[in-house]
């Protein structure tokens, strides 16, 4: 058996973090074996390189190895994709097709995003690990197959449980061993050896000397959170390789290429055992104070147009006492009482009497839609066009995030 170092070098895997070689350890020692393996950790800390050790060291290796991304697949095909069709199963299907676990008879198939799968392809999935069987779509015969599964996820399994999102018996099945990888942030030296990588892999890329960062840009970059991960870190590589003229990085260069996710809003207090983001916090928060503002300026328009109409009355006042109390809280409400009214001239014509305060309303741009809208754009921006993590910082799945792009034409 290959040591822990030949492994690394073997597949490109750089660094020395503790939890890494654990993970990269126990991929070793389970390859020989056809035990069903679960790879977990964020989006973006490299999980496909483990199913590719542990099917090249295994007695699989000369099979066929497939690597099926099963959030990017819709839903409405994925089961013909995994276990094929019957020519005339449906609409489209002009003739017989063999599906994943067919072709890789004998191999191994990668499920990345396995918790992106329906629940009756997971009916279908469980009965494959369970004894090697599975039906085409529109087909009654039985097949069977014989592949090893090692499947990846960066949803808390837990958490899909408990919402009825993933069956039980299927996550047990699959994370008969699970080995999780650590984020980016917790690897400590290993961030700068990855990035010295990367800029020297872009400099040969694009033919010029090699970016450095110097000894203050480098505390800077190993305290960044990275929240896109070794992908966030290779994209950050390349822009200041390609942008930058001066080949010594300064801390104030880079950290115009380290966004933070800082926002003016009120910060949320309390339990955050949930798995939602920053992002959808705020989104929530800003909601609500948007919908605040059109209470207080419904509000103010009922006072204005009673001021309008019956001038600034001792009966107006009464009725209106508690909303001039609260929009004068901070002052003495004896000057609240002396208001003074604009008369605004009646019209000539025949308008109606709340033409004035319609047009308060017309400007006002409150659609859910377009804040939705709004936050798609703002998401995708932020995340360099990555649609998989917008949509984990969304809050919702890639394939809602695909539908909504489409609809909005975004």
């Amino acid at each position: 058996m290959e040591n822990l170092q030949a492994i690394k070098q073997r597949f490109g895997i750089i660094g020395n973090d503790v939890q890494l070689n654990r993970a990269i350890e126990k991929a070793i020692r389970v390859a020989p074996t056809d035990i069903s393996v679960l790879v977990t950790g964020e989006s973006g800390v490299g999980k496909e390189n483990i199913p590719k050790i542990i099917h090249q060291l295994s007695h699989r290796k000369h099979a066929k190895y497939i690597a099926v991304n099963c959030g990017a697949i819709p839903e409405g095909t994925i089961d013909s994709e995994l276990f094929g069709h019957e020519k005339g199963a449906f609409t489209g299907a002009t003739q017989t097709r063999k599906g994943y676990f067919e072709v890789a008879d004998g191999g191994t198939i990668f499920l990345d995003e396995v918790g992106e799968l329906p629940l009756t392809t997971q009916v279908r999935l469980l009965r494959v690990l369970e004894n090697g069987e599975f039906i085409k779509v529109g087909s009654s015969q039985v097949q069977k197959t014989n592949v090893r599964i090692v499947a990846a996820t960066n949803v808390n399994m837990h958490e899909a449980i408990s919402k009825e999102k993933f069956r039980e018996d299927l996550y047990y099945r699959l994370s008969t061993i699970e080995i999780p990888l650590p984020p980016l942030r917790e690897r400590g030296e290993d961030i700068h050896l990855l990035f010295r990588k990367f800029a020297a892999d872009f400099a040969q890329k694009y033919r010029m000397p090699t970016i450095r960062l110097n000894e203050n840009a480098v505390k800077v970059l190993l305290n960044y959170h990275f929240p896109g991960n070794i992908r966030q870190l290779k994209n950050i590589a390349e822009q200041v390789s390609i942008v930058e003229e001066d080949r010594l990085i300064t801390p104030e260069k880079l950290i115009q290429y380290l966004p933070e996710n800082r926002s003016n809003l009120p910060a949320v207090v309390g339990d955050r055992t949930t798995s939602q983001s920053d992002f959808a916090n705020e989104r929530d928060i800003m909601y609500k104070i948007l919908f605040d503002m059109r209470n207080d300026i419904n509000d103010l328009k009922k006072l204005t147009l009673d001021l309008m109409q019956n001038g600034n009355s001792q009966q107006v006042q009464e009725d209106n006492h508690r909303l001039i109390e609260r929009i004068y809280q901070d002052q003495d409400l004896s000057e609240a009482s002396n208001i003074e009214v604009v008369q605004i001239p009646k019209s000539t014509s025949h308008q109606n009497d709340y033409d004035y305060a319609e047009t308060i309303e017309e400007d006002e741009s409150l659609s859910l839609q377009e804040k939705e809208i709004e936050m798609i754009k703002k998401s995708l921006e932020k995340n360099n066009g990555k649609r998989k993590l917008a949509a984990k910082e969304l809050g919702i799945s890639e394939r809602t995030l695909y539908r909504k792009i489409k609809q909005y034409d975004l």
